[in-house]
């Protein structure tokens, strides 16, 4: 199983807390899974091709107004799958953390793809749309939805688990609440036996997972104007550094907009 580290849309830039890191663009971090059994999975979409020639239309103008995306297409999924040597059809699951359009913006260029979100989730933007953080665009295609209930059918790591229909057990779904209506995280296991946790936007600075915890005070505007569940969303991030703590080398956890995180897990051939 091949497993590649995406930045599927850059937005504003940012600075860390600390000496050392160079100002960098927030990414959109998604995985592109290639599997013997189940084709390509995607782990998130990141901005889409549509997201980019109409922004405004597509994402909102208060979302670009605030977020600067870059608006590159080479950086969508879709193009750095073309030349990683892969085609687009070639996708045929997605697992998203939620709906927030930066993480859903690229559901359009894969309309076959089977797309696993959680259904309280589903429910939420259906209902909110069009909204900042929802945007009908993104399913006006009618996409394969497969959703489900919040009810776990596993653990993992003593969070529960939901295994996604169609995908093998190395691929496993961990509600992280609070961000949203139906936050979940992604787990994939690679062939070595090691878990990667996207963890979405349970969490937005890789120090908010240290002891003591240190947010970064933009990122942390941003989190806390988004959340739905404050105490949920807070006591998720604390289940984190436990796990971190208690399972640090078995779990590698990471964010969906951290560029310092990115780039210590991406490789430059990921992208060529």
């Amino acid at each position: 199983m091949k497993i590649y580290h995406l930045n599927c849309g850059s937005v504003r830039e940012i600075e860390a807390t600390y000496a050392g890191p160079a100002v960098k663009h927030a990414v959109n971090h998604c995985l592109l899974i290639d599997t013997e059994s189940a084709g390509l999975v995607l782990v998130e979409t990141g901005l889409g091709l549509a997201d980019i020639t109409n922004p405004t239309e597509s994402l909102g103008g208060a979302w670009v107004e605030r977020t600067q995306p870059a608006l590159d297409a080479e950086e969508t999924a879709y193009r750095q799958i073309l030349r990683l040597g892969y085609q687009p059809a070639d996708v045929k699951h997605i697992l998203l953390t939620h709906l927030d359009v930066d993480h859903c913006g690229g559901l359009p260029d894969f309309p076959a793809a089977k797309v696993h979100v959680l259904a309280a989730e589903l429910a939420a933007a259906l209902s909110e749309a069009p909204s900042f953080r929802y945007r009908p665009a993104h399913w006006q295609h009618q996409p394969d939805w497969q959703s489900y209930p919040a009810e776990a059918d596993g653990q993992w790591f003593g969070f529960d688990a939901i295994q996604p229909k169609g995908l093998p057990e190395e691929f496993q779904l961990i509600p992280l609440g609070g961000h949203t209506a139906g936050h979940t995280g992604v787990a994939v296991k690679d062939d070595d036996g090691h878990w990667l946790l996207h963890c979405g936007d349970a969490y937005y600075y890789h120090r908010e997972l240290q002891t003591p915890v240190e947010r970064h005070p933009l990122l942390d505007q941003v989190q806390t104007g988004a959340e739905v569940q404050r105490e949920l969303r807070l006591g998720t991030q604390a289940r984190l550094r436990e796990l971190v703590r208690d399972h640090g080398a078995e779990v590698t956890l990471f964010s969906a907009h951290d560029p310092w995180e990115f780039a210590e897990l991406s490789t430059p051939s990921d992208q060529e």
